[in-house]
């Protein structure tokens, strides 16, 4: 009978081979070795895969709500642990995948927190305005110009290439979760600023270099905690909430498209959702920004 750790190595050498990419390896190994570090015992025989039932599943789940972990930890662990047993069960390791008879822990319903446009503009005027003493000021103006007039993750911010532009029809082709691609349109302040910053640049980006460039001597892209720390910055220059992250500009961008009339399916194209009901999420914010404008301006609310 095929032991527990063994078999865990040859999923993720399998995730490996499908070109999972680094985050996705990174958080199933920590969440499979938790897992199996629960159910071993020290000097006793490795844990086989064939042992494991729904309760023992469970019992893990309790584990870990002991532990205090959010709803949130729990399912993205408990995500892992089914993805294993999917792969036992196609490999032909186990017969039943026991991970799916176990249920989901709810997570509460959260609204993501967006900043007004008014918010928006300020702090991107702030960082034209180069009112921080930095360095590479005009690189921080056309990250902001891209993340907010663009809706793009962190992750696809650091991936663009020069390659992936088209000034002419004013697109940008932007590589999003599970390697898939999608067209994004980019806004004419966004562009101007680009020019900006690569005019400052002692060697012109060509072909495959990154669009933005780490402080490091060789063509490097910038890394996405450097991008962290600069918009803390720049939010509490502008007097903003300092503890806003760079995805929260992907949310205003969404929410404000909303706002402005835009039918969800395309808002949901320009994200890169896979499903509709990812974007949908945006509908209750708008929907609970108009509740409180009525509650708060008309005389019989």
């Amino acid at each position: 009978m095929p032991e527990l750790g063994p078999q865990i190595e040859r999923f993720l050498d399998e995730l490996k081979r499908q070109n999972a990419s680094a985050h996705t390896l990174r958080n199933y190994a920590s969440d499979l070795d938790q897992f199996s570090d629960y159910f071993t015992i020290k000097d006793k025989p490795g844990l086989l895969v064939e042992e494991f039932d729904a309760l023992a599943i469970r019992e893990w789940l309790g584990h870990l709500y002991q532990q205090k972990l959010t709803a949130v930890s729990m399912r993205r662990k408990l995500a892992a642990v089914r993805s294993f047993f999917k792969y036992l069960l196609r490999e032909g390791v186990i017969r039943t995948n026991t991970a799916r008879l176990v249920r989901t822990p709810k997570a509460p319903q959260s609204l993501p927190s967006v900043m007004t446009p008014e918010q928006t503009n300020t702090l991107v005027d702030g960082v034209a305005a180069d009112k921080l003493e930095r360095p590479y000021p005009a690189r921080d103006l056309a990250i902001f110009e891209m993340l907010y007039g663009c809706g793009l993750r962190v992750s696809e911010l650091v991936g663009l290439n020069l390659d992936d532009f088209d000034f002419s029809e004013r697109w940008i082709r932007v590589r999003g979760k599970g390697k898939k691609e999608r067209l994004v349109p980019i806004g004419e302040p966004a562009l101007k600023a680009i020019r900006e910053y690569w005019s400052l640049l002692p060697q012109q980006p060509s072909g495959e270099s990154p669009v933005f460039l780490s402080e490091k001597k060789k063509p490097t892209p910038i890394a996405t905690y450097v991008l962290q720390v600069r918009l803390k910055k720049h939010l509490a220059t502008a007097g903003l909430d300092p503890s806003l992250t760079p995805h929260k500009l992907r949310h205003s961008y969404a929410t404000h498209l909303l706002d402005a009339g835009a039918d969800l399916r395309s808002v949901q194209e320009l994200l890169g959702h896979a499903h509709l009901v990812t974007t949908q999420v945006y509908t209750h914010i708008t929907t609970e920004r108009l509740k409180r404008a009525y509650d708060a301006a008309h005389p019989r609310a």
